[in-house]
């Protein structure tokens, strides 16, 4: 049996968890610095790697809206934020926990601002902890592969149903 290593990178190991995933509503609006994850995604749909619809939206506020009705029409549906896309989203965040919509989020945690600054910081995740998503954290790159995974089949469980975020 042979076995495939790859080197990746943690924006692109959530890319192909989603591509492993089948998703087949992706709606995100760029932000730093998860946009790879996105582009990631958006290469794997052009070259018949995936196949999905994916939303380029005007807002991270839209991408989330986007989702929501995606999910309640029974579509597997992924987003991906940070920083101050996450807080402008933040209504959206609830009216999916509400709705016990199953959707999954990559959250690439980012300070918030100001001052502008693009370091590691939780408080852009930790601003969502009572909002009813399960909320996870992944250490490594593989965890944000396999976390991904996972957050679908926990998210979609009728026992759960529930929307995650991964935190990266």
């Amino acid at each position: 049996m042979m076995s495939r290593v790859a080197v990746l990178t943690g924006n692109h190991a959530v890319a192909y968890a989603v591509k492993l995933s089948r998703v087949d509503v992706i709606a995100a609006y760029p932000i730093t610095p998860q946009t790879t994850i996105v582009e990631k995604i958006n290469e794997f749909i052009e070259h018949g790697k995936l196949e999905a619809e994916i939303i380029h939206v005007e807002s991270e506020h839209s991408a989330l809206a986007a989702c929501v009705g995606a999910a309640a029409a029974g579509a597997r549906t992924f987003t991906a934020t940070s920083s101050q896309g996450l807080l402008y989203m933040h209504e959206m965040v609830w009216w999916a926990a509400g709705a016990r919509l199953p959707i999954v989020m990559a959250v690439v945690t980012r300070a918030i601002a100001p001052p502008w600054n693009i370091w590691s910081d939780h408080n852009d995740i930790l601003d969502q902890r009572d909002s009813g998503w399960i909320i996870s954290m992944a250490e490594t790159n593989q965890e944000e592969l396999d976390m991904t995974i996972q957050a679908f089949r926990i998210a979609e469980d009728e026992r759960v149903l529930l929307p995650v975020m991964v935190g990266l």
